[in-house]
């Protein structure tokens, strides 16, 4: 399964019809990340037929107030009664299943330390080839664990022969400016989707 929640749904999960350029970007960093990067997606291709099904999940309905974990991190007695029965809520989800992608990316050097590319690009590598990983990547929602493999050069990708308009879809969340959602227009041709560069026009913010 894979969920990559469109933003607009606010009460039960709805899923984009694929990896969104952010879950992407997750994945590689869970494989392999360095305060002096920054991973830019170039390209996604969709490998396998696009699928939907309705599933339920349980869910929490609050969250723990950041004042009172403050509270009980300095020995002070406090309610912290999220797991409690009433908390719980069961809802509906739409998600994907049987996905597979290819993503295609590109770091940049942002820091001015560490700043060997080819030495990034060796550890990377290295890593994806051995399955190792920082933790566990997820496709969406944590429950969907993701299972990668790096691509060498020269080996076969059979993407879906579809074009779909995706039209609006999640790009980025700019972290930086109050957690705004960064959105770009979405098309898939003969299974792939060209990302656009996130200082690009095509971006909106």
């Amino acid at each position: 399964y894979a969920c990559f929640t469109r933003p607009e749904m606010k009460v039960e999960r709805v899923s984009y019809d694929v990896i969104t350029p952010s879950a992407a970007r997750a994945i590689l960093e869970a494989i392999y990340w360095k305060p002096s990067i920054r991973w830019v997606i170039d390209r996604i291709h969709v490998l396998k037929p696009i699928k939907f099904t309705n599933i339920r999940r349980n869910e929490l309905g609050s969250k723990i107030s950041v004042s009172k974990v403050k509270q009980a991190m300095k020995g002070k007695r406090t309610e912290l009664s999220l797991f409690i029965e009433e908390c719980r809520q069961q809802r509906a989800a739409t998600v994907l299943k049987d996905v597979e992608y290819v993503i295609e990316a590109h770091f940049k050097v942002i820091g001015k330390e560490d700043v060997d590319s080819g030495k990034h690009t060796d550890m990377f590598k290295r890593r994806a080839r051995k399955g190792q990983c920082f933790k566990q990547p997820y496709l969406g929602c944590r429950e969907f664990t993701a299972n990668f493999e790096l691509l060498e050069n020269g080996m076969p990708i059979q993407e879906i022969q579809e074009d779909r308009d995706f039209d609006w879809m999640l790009y980025d969340i700019d972290f930086k400016n109050d957690m705004k959602p960064k959105l770009f227009k979405a098309k898939m041709c003969n299974g792939i989707i060209e990302v656009p560069a996130p200082e690009s026009e095509e971006v909106i913010r």
